[in-house]
């Protein structure tokens, strides 16, 4: 099968109009690594950009060859050989005729040089397409690619043609960071050994998502992919890896399970800011970690629920006035802020921004993964809520595992929500794991429908839609079919401030 030539002038390319992100990628492809990758979501023009990128150094470097790779041979047919290559040759090089040889696997163009297409799935495809030297070897969709094949072929870029340095391409829509794409390319280390890369400056990788290529997708799709849960919108979307750690204590599965929208909390009994703060001294400090700021609510049903994630990087007055506006917009009962950073300096700085605000400081005596253990057992139980999403802080808790905390920089949102979540569910002292479970042991007991003397109570009506609730006191209270319920005087004005009417 062959195109017809219109003139000789290959590098007119009257249709092609390259989306934001492909911009950028192309100004990465012209560095002088020998290996460049590509991340990013789906649909958003790597596949186009690269193949376009192996046909420009086809048409440069006479009889050079070129391999195009995926995991399937017939996977790498469908999507590269009957779909992009013939579209990005309409489309960029019209007057460029090419010849397909598809039962030998390859396209050829006039000046002799010729781009293979094949799979790594089977011996003889991979022993014919290997037994040649390319100047250029790209690896499509490789986080379906062994990092054993990957090895093997990159044995035959070798292909000595002048004008032309030899060059890998890979690209992908990201795996989880366990993947050898991310320890090559983004830690600089030997997927193998672990060790760091002794040439790691030829090693480079860019970011290009469907948003930079909105002209070109509907409205819908990109929607859609906005829409998928957490995990899957951070590879399709966002085109981010995703934590893999081992003994994690949050995963993106049970964030998503957590999640709640706004129209589906009930009231809030208590409402508490946690703040975890910093040494930055300004916006600008972009060396210090930000200061976390974190609001969560308990509600009358008994689980906390995270409402905002209001941190920020600022000097001490700008982060003050910052929790003091969270507490205000959230009409919080107080500010929870860890001492660490200096403990009377933590109030003096919320005080004065208000001097009415009420303060507790609280102290990180314990290790962060022993704060935050029994906080993840919350969330096993699905007793702690998102409402709505919160990816940083998110990323954050799914960095911390058993073993401590895997994230590049301190997990200040993550560390400000676990002191929201001990206030209010926990206590403030007693904090471990063991502590929790012992205190489990003790409220089992408690969380009993109170029996006692009626006269000792006090009759409260639920509001609309709840059957039980917590008090203060660690009771649980349950409603009749009426909707009210009996509950320990010590319990009834924090119930009342919640929605619960005295009867």
């Amino acid at each position: 099968m062959a195109a017809r030539s219109k003139s000789s002038s290959p590098q007119v390319t009257p249709s092609y109009k390259p989306n934001p992100g492909q911009l950028l990628a192309a100004e990465l492809l012209q560095g002088p690594q020998r290996h460049t990758l590509l991340q990013g979501g789906a649909r958003s023009g790597k596949t186009f950009l690269l193949t376009r990128a192996i046909v420009v150094r086809a048409i440069r470097g006479a009889g050079s060859r070129h391999a195009i790779l995926r995991f399937r041979g017939n996977a790498v047919w469908q999507s590269i050989g009957l779909d992009t290559f013939p579209k990005v040759m309409k489309t960029c090089f019209p007057d460029v005729p090419y010849t397909q040889h598809r039962q030998d696997g390859y396209f050829e163009l006039p000046n002799g040089s010729q781009i293979w297409l094949g799979g790594l799935d089977d011996k003889e495809r991979v022993d014919k397409i290997l037994g040649l030297e390319f100047a250029t070897i790209y690896f499509n969709e490789c986080s379906q690619i062994p990092y054993s094949s990957v090895l093997v072929a990159r044995t035959r870029l070798a292909q000595k043609v002048a004008g032309l340095k030899q060059r890998a391409y890979y690209d992908l829509n990201p795996a989880g960071t366990g993947h050898w794409s991310y320890h090559e390319f983004r830690e600089h280390r030997d997927p193998q050994s672990r060790k760091p890369l002794t040439d790691a400056e030829n090693f480079k990788a860019g970011v290009i998502n469907p948003v930079q290529n909105a002209e070109n997708l509907s409205p819908e799709f990109l929607t859609s992919l906005a829409n998928l849960p957490q995990k899957q919108r951070k590879r399709f979307f966002e085109g981010e890896y995703v934590a893999e750690i081992d003994g994690a204590l949050w995963t993106y599965e049970l964030l998503e399970e957590c999640r709640v929208e706004p129209e589906d909390i009930p009231a809030m009994r208590r409402i508490v800011v946690g703040v975890d703060p910093s040494g930055a001294s300004g916006a600008e400090d972009t060396r210090s970690d930000e200061i976390g700021i974190v609001v969560a609510g308990l509600g009358v049903d008994g689980n906390a629920y995270v409402l905002q994630d209001a941190t920020v990087r600022d000097g001490p007055a700008g982060w003050g006035r910052a929790a003091v506006q969270a507490y205000r917009e959230h009409k919080a009962d107080r500010i929870v802020a860890e001492q660490n950073f200096g403990g009377e300096m933590v109030r003096f700085v919320i005080k004065a921004a208000d001097q009415n605000v009420p303060v507790v400081v609280v102290n990180a005596g314990r290790g962060k993964v022993v704060r935050a253990e029994p906080v993840a057992t919350l969330y096993e139980q699905k007793r702690v809520r998102h409402v709505g999403r919160f990816p940083d802080l998110e990323d954050q808790l799914v960095n911390f595992s058993s073993s401590g905390y895997k994230g590049e920089r301190s997990p200040d949102r993550a560390d400000a929500m676990v002191w929201t979540i001990t206030d209010m569910m926990l206590g403030e002292q007693k904090t471990g794991m063991l502590d929790y479970l012992e205190r489990l042991a003790r409220e089992a007991e408690q969380k009993k429908t109170v029996t006692a003397d009626p006269l000792a109570q006090v009759t409260l009506q639920a509001p609309t839609g709840i059957s039980s609730a917590y008090g203060l006191t660690g009771r649980q209270y349950n409603a009749d079919a009426t909707g009210q319920m009996l509950v320990h005087p010590d319990d009834a004005d924090p119930l009342i401030r919640a929605g619960f009417t005295k009867i």
